[in-house]
């Protein structure tokens, strides 16, 4: 599975309409949904397409068509990002009219278009799940926690320091968060 590095832009024209297409990060697609409806009130439709993994690993996809015929661009928005294996990421399409109606089959082109244009301009990288782990180690220990945590794609979240030694609490890589968090497991007393 393949994600994007940063949010994309590609326009296409169909029949005198334009189609703004914007790639971005699932977690902005509320956000930057609400600026391109402030940015364009005179659009007709904002068409939206995601997929994304939830907290229990379950894939989520869905597609909106906005006020188009149903079915006509929310759902070939999706389709063109299940093609591409993308997760975590959101395809926006803003339509301003152009005076001539597309019919079904043209707007299943024009939005598939839109969104393929926008993923030909994108930035992918490889899509490694995330996770988030409280590591402990006593004071003997603290330099080889430290160590452990300084390694690439690990970030640290929170440290604190009390009586016993060292509360690290990171994120990163799922399987080195799990492979830390088995090293340098939290004891409660």
């Amino acid at each position: 599975m393949k994600t994007i590095a940063r949010a994309a832009f590609a326009e296409t024209e169909e029949k005198k309409s334009r189609f703004l297409a914007e790639l971005v990060p699932y977690d902005h697609l509320a956000a930057r949904l609400a600026e391109l409806r402030a940015a364009h009130p005179k659009a007709n439709h904002h068409v939206t397409a995601y997929r994304y993994l939830n907290d229990e690993d379950q894939l989520i996809e869905h597609g909106k068509d906005d006020g188009e015929p149903s079915g006509t661009s929310g759902v070939p928005c999706l389709k063109v990002l299940q093609g591409r294996d993308l997760i975590n990421v959101a395809v926006i399409v803003t339509r301003y009219f152009g005076g001539v109606k597309l019919g079904t089959g043209g707007l299943v082109r024009a939005y598939s278009g839109a969104a393929n244009a926008v993923c030909s301009v994108a930035d992918f990288i490889d899509y490694v799940p995330k996770g988030e782990a409280e590591l402990f180690a006593g004071f003997s220990d603290a330099g080889t926690l430290e160590q452990a945590c300084a390694q690439d794609g690990i970030t640290v979240l929170d440290r604190q320091f009390d009586s016993m030694g060292t509360h690290i609490r990171i994120s990163g890589p799922k399987d080195l968060v799990a492979e830390l968090a088995g090293r340098f497991p939290i004891h409660r007393d």
